[in-house]
């Protein structure tokens, strides 16, 4: 495994590009380029609001902010987990063609979807601004929580990146267990509002305590949930540190499917 990792560190060059160039793919066509990643999820938090608050009613003075920050982080959740799921499929060609970590390329999307996160942290915090939410001392948790995020986004990815390859079908399947999670997480409604015989689905969903941690920090100041956050992180290192040891056995088995 200490050999593997060396030899993904070598490949850094590689990491930069793959990340470098899936930014330019994403907006290569539009004429408004880059600047869609403040605009997308501005236009969602927009679809949304008149959703739940002009049609539904729902929603309080500080909804907008809660719905910003639910979306924003919800996106970054599914674009890395939807676009990690596919990157060993999608740069087959190269690995049939030349000798290259496995586990770099679903590394490499999770990344490039971090750099687009901090994008709408900027949108975050335009509407903290524009709401009149002051920032205070818990905000110094917020490196933290991204940290503890990106980590276990890179061990969902790292599993997904690699069953994907042998039960193609998991590509289908997961744009529904993605909508699943997001009804089922306080993305656009209030923890409050779900009957307490289904409290288990917010009080045990990684992806639930992950967005409500940046409430508590941007718009609560409060202190997060530490310990939820905690058992993700170890979870998350050791699903990260098996996965990376699994690549490391069996690439040969990815070249064969592929």
């Amino acid at each position: 495994m200490k050999t593997y990792l060396q030899e993904m560190l070598k490949r850094k060059d590689l990491l930069f590009y793959l990340v470098k160039s899936g930014l330019k793919a994403e907006h290569r066509n539009s004429y408004l380029g880059y600047f869609w990643w403040l605009l997308d999820p501005l236009l969602n938090v927009l679809v949304y609001y008149f959703l739940v608050v002009i049609i539904l009613n729902r929603g309080g003075p500080d909804y907008p902010v809660y719905l910003v920050i639910g979306l924003v982080v919800w996106r970054w959740i599914s674009t890395t987990i939807n676009s990690s799921a596919k990157s060993i499929l999608r740069y087959k060609s190269i690995i049939n063609q030349v000798y290259l970590p496995k586990s770099i390329f679903p590394v490499a999307f999770t990344f490039t979807q971090l750099f687009n996160f901090l994008f709408g942290l900027i949108v975050i915090a335009l509407f903290l601004l524009f709401f009149g939410v002051k920032l205070t001392w818990y905000v110094l948790y917020l490196p933290v929580l991204i940290i503890i995020q990106t980590i276990f986004l890179l061990a969902v990815g790292l599993f997904l990146g690699y069953i994907t390859v042998f039960i193609r079908d998991i590509d289908n399947v997961l744009s529904h267990i993605m909508r699943l999670f997001f009804y089922a997480s306080p993305i656009i409604w209030e923890g409050s509002r779900l009957p307490e015989k289904y409290s288990w689905a917010v009080d045990y969903n990684p992806i639930a305590i992950i967005v409500s941690s940046y409430r508590d920090i941007l718009m609560h100041h409060r202190t997060p949930d530490l310990t939820a956050l905690a058992i993700i992180l170890v979870a998350s290192l050791i699903v990260g540190i098996y996965m990376i040891s699994y690549y490391n056995k069996h690439e040969h088995k990815i070249i064969k499917a592929l």
